[in-house]
């Protein structure tokens, strides 16, 4: 059991005080984890779907509770779960059930599960998350779910949209709905790190980029190469233990999916982007693979560094072409901040300890 004093000391280290939908969530969270799951029309809540604007706390405050859960749990972000559970499925031994043979055997020991960024856009991603969400049900997993939509938004397509409909039932009859809506935006208006991260006009930042490089990478050097991520080859500038440093033409100009960037992010704690050109993010293709990467690093808490013609946030504002844009900008504010606390640089701190050196 999860005393509620231990979460309003556990938010007060963050200097946060709950806000009337923040404590909703709050009180929902507790209620699904103490087995107190039935609302007053007598339904059983099996799990707690927390959605609103982005910044407005449903990581944080999810975060702070799943943290706290004494529970056998896990914590997954949406494209890396749609990447395992596809090559589960096709490893798997055909069946008249496959999806729900590997999402019951993905479940096995799981308590609590907790999906960060819940979306569904595309129609195979819908098919997947919904005979999931079926089999997770059933086995009376307890569920968290942090999105941008409402249950009523999810796969908005309307050509597909209604075929989603069944598993947006399912979610609104056995989820506690909670909307954050709070007037504050976490991520805007922190302090700024007092370690640059964003870099613009373009013109003479090879030194900066370079000083960063050389202050994570003991053996600093720069070696321009082809890596290969997730099966392809990539041109870098430099790939260093914890740091690789790519133009934007490389990781954007090309089609990549996801895939490429979850590979990334899993070999490095850091991207140096370098040469942004900020017109590229008008072409939808880009800037929705702009999106992933960011998602994708933010929910590592690994570093970004951008080298940009303009302020990257300023070009963003009015692009609608990708889905997510505004989490995006709201992300970029965040991952500036000195709040942002950046696996890259724990690992660094680790590495020149003297108990590490020793």
């Amino acid at each position: 059991m999860i005393e509620p004093s231990a979460i309003a000391h556990a938010l007060a280290e963050k200097e946060i005080v709950a806000d009337e939908s923040q404590q909703r969530a709050i009180d929902a969270l507790c209620a699904l984890l103490h087995g107190e799951r039935a609302d007053a029309a007598g339904r059983e809540h099996r799990g707690v779907y927390c959605h609103g604007l982005p910044g407005r706390g449903k990581s944080l405050i999810v975060d702070t509770i799943y943290a706290l859960a004494t529970c056998a749990k896990r914590r997954i972000h949406f494209h890396q779960f749609i990447r395992d559970i596809n090559r589960l499925v096709v490893q798997a031994p055909r069946s008249d059930d496959r999806l729900g043979d590997v999402s019951r055997a993905w479940l096995d020991g799981v308590d609590l599960l907790y999906f960060d960024e819940f979306h569904v856009h595309d129609i195979a991603d819908a098919f997947l998350i919904g005979r999931f969400l079926e089999a997770a049900l059933a086995c009376g997993t307890r569920i968290v779910l942090t999105s941008n939509y409402a249950p009523r938004n999810l796969l908005p397509d309307p050509e597909f949209h209604e075929r989603f409909e069944p598993t947006i039932a399912r979610i609104e009859h056995h989820f506690d709905v909670v909307t954050f809506d709070g007037p504050r935006d976490y991520r805007e208006n922190r302090v700024e790190s007092t370690q640059l991260r964003y870099f613009s006009p373009l013109d003479d930042t090879r030194e900066a980029l370079w000083t960063i490089f050389a202050d994570y990478e003991a053996q600093a050097a720069i070696h321009p190469a082809d890596v290969e991520v997730a099966g392809r080859l990539l041109p870098v500038t430099a790939a260093g233990k914890q740091l690789v440093w790519v133009d934007f033409d490389a990781l954007y100009g090309t089609p990549r999916s996801h895939l490429d960037y979850l590979a990334l992010a899993e070999r490095w704690r850091g991207v140096i982007l370098d040469r942004l050109e900020t017109a590229m993010l008008q072409r939808n293709d880009v800037l929705q693979r702009f999106v992933w990467l960011i998602d994708i690093l933010y929910d590592r808490k690994h570093a970004l560094f951008i080298a940009s013609d303009r302020p990257v946030r300023a070009a963003l504002e009015g692009l609608d072409g990708a889905h997510d844009v505004s989490r995006t900008t709201s992300r970029l504010a965040e991952m500036q901040s000195s709040a942002y606390v950046i696996e890259l640089e724990r690992a660094h701190r680790a590495s020149a300890s003297p108990v590490a050196a020793g």
